[in-house]
């Protein structure tokens, strides 16, 4: 029986799965299996620089199948026109997903003595449900259901009756309501706005907090493949930065003159244009060197919190539309847009679910 494995859907993911492993005892590290998800992020050559990594004992691919995919699924996402026929066809489409995902997985998850997904909403929860494997889940962001708590806003509507189903495995409910979920890692229960029985808070900066100037070294080894580049770009140009984080936002014009407001807005200190850094989301397929010439664009292929163990690094004002900058502790400054400033450019519905619940 092996000890751990992790999927991981996003840099992000892996970064956290990394936390937790440094927060070990040394005896304990290096036996744990990385499943990277090629379902929603290109992870590059991560997979080669993870095996040379001591903290997994393997590094696995999963080419993870979205359930449009799979054509005799579309049928189940039709309204029948009743709640009970809906719940019927919804626990057809539960099994049948989990099932035809099976020739796809690249583990033996019975195997593991602890399992850990982020994202269970994507098919590897429903997988693990429709093999009656038990897992642990993990936010798929920091602090992500403070504003989006998707197994509420996905579920809305007789919501009570759905959650009762899942706990039965009848259905399947990400976020900790699924039956064979065991518990899912929040990383402030106090921000989150609905309680479920099963969220355990477990601070991701007090794993950050715990790393040694060995274990950082380490983590930048594993993110940055060309780490002398990336110190260049930032030694560019003047001593006051703004570094403005991108997010793949609405479609690719309406992006990009999000970004160009934002930094038209807040690229300036001191009433005197500062020297624009941008780091794009590794989702987002906006071309911001091509876009945006006059500015340093970073890559996108590697965790905004690496910044934070650069040592020296600074920057005077940090923006950001809605992802959390709370890990950030490379800024004097720092600027959440959120949902207000999000108003200006798209139908408010489509950004404040939890207002929706």
């Amino acid at each position: 029986m092996k000890e751990r494995i992790y999927v991981c859907h996003t840099y992000y993911h892996v970064y956290v799965a990394c936390l937790k492993e440094l927060a070990l005892p040394p005896e304990r590290q290096g036996r744990a299996t990385l499943v990277l998800s090629t379902m929603s992020n290109d992870f590059g050559n991560l997979q080669e620089r993870a095996e040379k990594c001591r903290l997994f004992e393997e590094v696995v691919m999963f080419d993870e199948k979205e359930d449009s995919f799979f054509p005799q699924l579309a049928k189940y996402h039709t309204d029948k026109g009743s709640l009970v026929r809906n719940m019927l066809a919804r626990i057809c489409y539960t099994k049948l997903l989990g099932r035809l995902q099976t020739p796809y997985v690249p583990v033996d998850f019975r195997n593991y003595q602890d399992i850990y997904v982020f994202c269970d909403s994507d098919p590897i929860g429903y997988y693990l449900s429709y093999r009656r494997i038990r897992y642990h889940a993990l936010e798929d962001g920091l602090n992500c259901i403070q504003s989006y708590d998707t197994a509420r806003y996905d579920n809305r509507g007789h919501f009570a009756l759905k959650a009762w189903m899942a706990a039965r495995n009848l259905i399947f409910i990400q976020n900790g309501y699924g039956k064979y979920c065991i518990d899912m890692e929040i990383n402030d229960l106090s921000v989150v706005p609905y309680p479920c029985k099963k969220y355990v808070e477990v601070s991701r900066a007090a794993l950050a907090d715990r790393l040694t100037d060995e274990d950082k070294a380490l983590l930048l080894r594993l993110f940055v493949e060309d780490l002398d580049g990336l110190t260049d770009k930032l030694n560019q140009g003047a001593a006051d930065k703004v570094l403005v984080l991108t997010e793949p936002l609405c479609d690719l014009e309406t992006r990009k003159r999000i970004f160009s407001d934002v930094i038209e807005q807040y690229g300036l200190l001191d009433g005197s244009p500062a020297q624009i850094l941008i780091k794009p989301h590794p989702r987002d397929v906006l071309d911001y060197a091509r876009e945006f010439p006059q500015h340093i664009v970073l890559s996108g292929s590697f965790p905004m919190e690496m910044m934070n163990y650069i040592p020296g690094l600074r920057f005077r004002r940090v923006v950001s539309v809605f992802t959390v900058p709370n890990a950030i502790r490379f800024a004097d400054e720092i600027i959440f847009l959120g949902e207000d400033f999000m108003d200006k450019y798209e139908a408010p519905e489509l950004h404040r679910q939890n207002e929706a619940i």
